[in-house]
């Protein structure tokens, strides 16, 4: 079966390029033009991957998000004509897993959708198993995360973090390899995307995220994950 896209987007013309560089790769498409109707859509359980754009009518994309966020752990991809590292930074501080500036080529669009899908297989396909370290539970099975038994709601990004980090608890990993890990790519971009992750993990996963006790930052090494104090 084919995955299916949902393409949110006010610009028609950018829609119908799009639409067809997709459907050419065989995805299916649906499209919205608003934030309220791309939420609707978005929410739906048949929606695998969601492209959206920031600047949108009733809605914004950084709100779209935020509340498909609350409800769904769909894959999201930015997609925006601004240079404001800000607002690119925002849109992945609530949940956007990878951002693309238009205009950009069919062939990267469609080589990061693919990315973006081939990562929620292999999680739902790896690590068939429970670890916890301290109060921090992960079920792989369930892809559930548990703080002294309550849920812990991540985006695919964040999951990914720690269940890379998981597996070897209290092991240094560097913003490079985490990079790598998310982009299943040893050509890489920005690593900074690596420390907005970071960051947005460390609120759901740490009391006081300034004094973090879970996720440690080695100085000039990278993160690991140990059991709380």
């Amino acid at each position: 079966m084919s995955a299916r896209i949902l393409l949110v987007d006010d610009e028609p013309s950018l829609v119908r390029t799009i639409s067809y560089a997709l459907r050419r790769e065989g995805f299916d498409v649906d499209t919205a033009t608003d934030g309220v109707s791309a939420l609707d859509a978005a929410l739906e359980p048949d929606i695998d991957l969601v492209l959206l754009d920031l600047s949108l009518p009733q809605l914004d994309g950084i709100e779209v998000c935020r509340r498909l966020r609350a409800e769904r752990n769909v894959p999201v991809i930015m997609l925006t004509a601004r240079d404001s590292e800000r607002e690119l930074l925002e849109g992945l501080d609530v949940g956007a897993d990878d951002y693309l500036t238009k205009p950009c080529s069919a062939a990267e669009l469609v080589a990061r959708v693919r990315a973006q899908l081939r990562r929620r297989e292999l999680d739902r396909a790896d690590y068939r198993s429970r670890r916890e370290i301290g109060d921090l539970t992960i079920d792989f099975d369930e892809d559930r995360v548990e703080i002294g038994g309550e849920r812990v709601s991540l985006t695919p990004s964040e999951y990914k973090i720690l269940r890379l980090l998981a597996g070897e608890p209290g092991k240094v990993f560097s913003r490079r390899r985490i990079t790598e890990h998310l982009w299943e790519s040893s050509h890489v971009g920005d690593e900074h995307t690596c420390q907005v992750h970071i960051s947005s993990l460390r609120k759901k996963i740490e009391d006081d995220p300034s004094q973090p006790r879970r996720l440690i930052t080695e100085r000039g090494r990278g993160y690991k994950l140990v059991a709380a104090d």
